[in-house]
């Protein structure tokens, strides 16, 4: 494994209305692929990590470090990113490192003593304190919109989401969906209801 040489890193973002791939080498030297892309994700993904490897001149056997948005987000564009890193990880023996999208969003700015807040739509929103960059003071939240200005469908920093990544601890950070807020499907149970009544 890779654990001392974190570089090359590769970071992935589905976690909203864009698709982000990126390569981060050793003394601050980014390559990122950025697109808004509601949907399609699934699909489109592979073929753009495969294009920033090629016009690197690198393979994925080069990589030390992988890294992806962990939510909260867009339920869907989670689930492809997390599943995407974390398939390759177990494929080239190396570690991913799953960063939180409001710790992601903390990492540009200044100061200490600030909160992240990132609408959630139907008049909700997901907030978060840190005591600094990339340093938390609690956990996530879902809270009711206040007035208080809120980020509209942010836009991660992957640049530098893939600093970060490249330098934390992989226990502190597994890569692992964090669902603030629960999941919108229903349990189907009307045909459950009617198998069950054919059965008696």
């Amino acid at each position: 494994m890779h654990e001392s040489d974190p570089f090359p890193i590769l970071g992935i973002d589905t976690s909203g209305p864009y698709l982000q791939v990126g390569l981060g080498f050793a003394g601050d030297r980014f390559d990122i692929l950025s697109e808004e892309l509601p949907k399609g994700h699934a699909e489109a993904l592979f073929g753009r990590l495969q294009n920033l490897l090629d016009r690197n001149g690198i393979t994925y056997a080069d990589l030390g470090r992988l890294a992806t948005t962990v939510g909260p987000g867009s339920f869907t564009g989670l689930r492809i990113g997390i599943a995407a890193a974390r398939g390759l990880g177990l494929a080239l023996d190396l570690p991913v490192i799953g960063v939180p999208n409001l710790v992601a969003l903390s990492l540009g700015r200044p100061g200490r003593d600030f909160s992240i807040l990132v609408d959630a739509r139907r008049n909700q929103m997901y907030a978060q304190r840190f005591q600094a960059a990339g340093l938390p003071a609690g956990s996530p939240e879902l809270l009711e919109q206040d007035g208080r200005t809120m980020l509209i469908q942010p836009k991660i920093d992957l640049g530098r989401l893939l600093t970060f990544a490249a330098t934390v601890d992989r226990s502190d950070f597994p890569p692992d969906p964090l669902y603030v807020r629960a999941a919108d499907a229903k349990p189907q149970t009307r045909n459950l209801i009617a198998r069950a009544e054919a059965d008696t």
